[in-house]
């Protein structure tokens, strides 16, 4: 009896096909991994668990985290990268992972776009321009002014170069034609901004704000697109640069090569943690903001971020390695 090679091949693939469907389907059936780039304690790893504990409930199988600090979080991206694209190890990050870092290190060990593919946002926060509260300038048009008028003379600390607090500053600097002194550090600089050693910080809103409210740092604008609840009389920087909007944000990742049902899921479960009231509750008493976007609006934002960072680390000609 003759064997019909085309219809055996057609049946295998139908069978590898069945396989595959029900893998899906079958997902998951065992513990989901989170890796997290940051230590223990830090935003990300708060966020990464309670998302974690939320995605657990709803899916029926234990969420771990993983932390694997280091290289501003390119260690746990090439990780995942690296991992079974099956659904059971995800990635937790900055979004600074995939819209600056690969602007700043010239030999990253995975590829941002081609390894790893969006699955969810799940915060964002302002950044806040804090100053000494001796500080002369009230304001972010106060700080333009002053600077102008003195130039080089204002500085203006970060966490380290290249970070956000140190390119959301050039590119207001650009923009407004101000020249300010630039001290990166590598540790916290608030000490120093408190003790009045520099002059000026842009620090996210969360540890931000008990500054802000104990008097130990006066606010000089908001990098968020419209005034915070928290902050309303403090100006945002798109008040005197039109279109300039700058939020921090987080979000998970995946193998690019996972299943796009089990993608589809994990969306899924992740936006309604960001619309789900406790959890709301919880992210908004921090002083940030749920994001929940989908896929496709999550890679749009990496996008344009991406494009405005990219353009000011060319433009200073900022490497890290």
């Amino acid at each position: 009896m003759r064997l019909n090679i085309k219809l055996l091949g057609g049946l295998f693939l139908g069978l590898l096909c069945s396989l595959g469907h029900a893998q899906n389907t079958d997902w998951p059936s065992k513990p989901i991994k989170i890796v997290v780039g940051f230590a223990a304690g830090t935003p990300p790893d708060i966020f990464a668990r309670m998302y974690g504990d939320y995605a657990s409930k709803k899916l029926g199988v234990p969420v771990v985290v993983d932390n694997k600090p280091g290289a501003a979080g390119n260690l746990s991206s090439d990780t995942v990268a690296k991992s079974p694209a099956d659904g059971y190890t995800v990635l937790y990050n900055l979004s600074t992972g995939f819209t600056l870092n690969p602007f700043l290190y010239t030999k990253l060990p995975f590829d941002p776009e081609k390894d790893l593919t969006p699955v969810a946002t799940t915060m964002r926060q302002g950044l806040v321009l804090i100053a000494n509260p001796k500080f002369p300038a009230s304001s972010i048009k106060e700080l333009v002014a002053a600077a102008k008028a003195k130039p080089g003379t204002i500085s203006h600390a970060s966490y380290g170069a290249g970070s956000p607090s140190h390119l959301i500053v050039e590119i207001l600097k650009d923009e407004t034609r101000i020249e300010m002194i630039h001290v990166p550090y590598r540790a916290s600089p608030i000490a120093d901004l408190v003790g009045g050693q520099v002059d000026t910080l842009m620090e996210p809103i969360a540890t931000a704000m008990p500054l802000i409210t104990s008097g130990r740092a006066k606010a000089l604008a908001y990098s968020g697109p419209s005034r915070h609840p928290a902050l309303p009389d403090v100006p945002t920087l798109s008040e005197v640069v039109p279109g300039l909007a700058v939020t921090s944000w987080h979000g998970i990742w995946a193998p690019s090569a996972t299943p796009a049902a089990v993608l589809a899921r994990l969306n899924s479960v992740l936006v309604e943690a960001s619309k789900d009231a406790d959890m709301q509750k919880r992210i908004r008493d921090l002083n940030v903001e749920p994001l929940g976007l989908s896929r496709a609006d999550m890679a749009i934002l990496v996008s344009q971020d991406a494009g405005m960072f990219s353009k000011i680390a060319k433009a200073r000609n900022i490497r890290l390695d």
